[in-house]
């Protein structure tokens, strides 16, 4: 009986690092429209990078999302 817990305890921590891993890629492999793009890249020039103003003008986006776009489209650039 013991061998069943252990197995079925092992098995459901296994399921869980998985789903944090998808969560995780997902997250990092977020898509943008070019309409989306656009807004961004023009309300940067205007407001600077306040995300949650910007995310504010895109339904559906977080000030995360959006900075992570940024940051990863336009750091190196800076550099």
């Amino acid at each position: 009986m013991d061998d069943i817990d252990h197995s079925s305890s092992s098995s459901s921590q296994h399921v869980s690092a998985n789903s944090t891993e998808q969560v995780s890629n997902r997250a990092s492999k977020v898509e943008f429209s070019e309409d989306e793009k656009t807004l961004i890249s023009r309300m940067y020039k205007l407001v600077g990078d306040r995300w949650s103003l910007i995310a504010g003008r895109i339904p559906g986006r977080t000030a995360d999302e959006i900075e992570k776009y940024w940051t990863s489209r336009y750091s190196s650039r800076n550099e």
